[in-house]
């Protein structure tokens, strides 16, 4: 299954919350992405049928091998587009909105010119 950009996002607020937390459910990543309830269950249906995540039988979340990868991939963009951002003189907060963004549709060239540029 093909990813959107709202699938990235789940699966980047997973891992985020992962790190955090450790053991995560669909309402942590609802509470933590401020989206209904009804909307991350079916994105997790969704995640789930893919093979990006599992459930276990306690309702927690688990990255697969391959969610893992694609969460780390929009991760690691995130962060380098908001260290770019803020290097340029954004403020840390627009930079990681407008970084939560961008992520989904720089390409890879760009990223590798922009980190490349950073450890200048």
């Amino acid at each position: 299954m093909p990813l959107q950009e709202s699938g990235e996002m789940y699966l980047e607020a997973i891992l985020i919350l992962t790190n955090k937390i450790n053991e995560v459910r669909s309402l942590d990543v609802a509470e933590y992405r401020n989206y209904s309830k009804p909307s991350v269950s079916r994105a997790v249906k969704l995640l789930r049928d893919g093979g990006y995540i599992t459930v276990d039988e306690g309702g927690f979340l688990h990255l697969t091998d391959v969610g893992r990868e694609v969460a780390e991939k929009i991760y690691d963009r995130h962060r380098v587009l908001t260290q770019f951002l803020a290097s340029l003189g954004v403020d840390e907060e627009t930079a990681s909105s407008d970084a939560c963004r961008m992520e989904h549709v720089i390409s890879d060239t760009t990223l590798e010119a922009i980190k490349a540029y950073l450890e200048k």
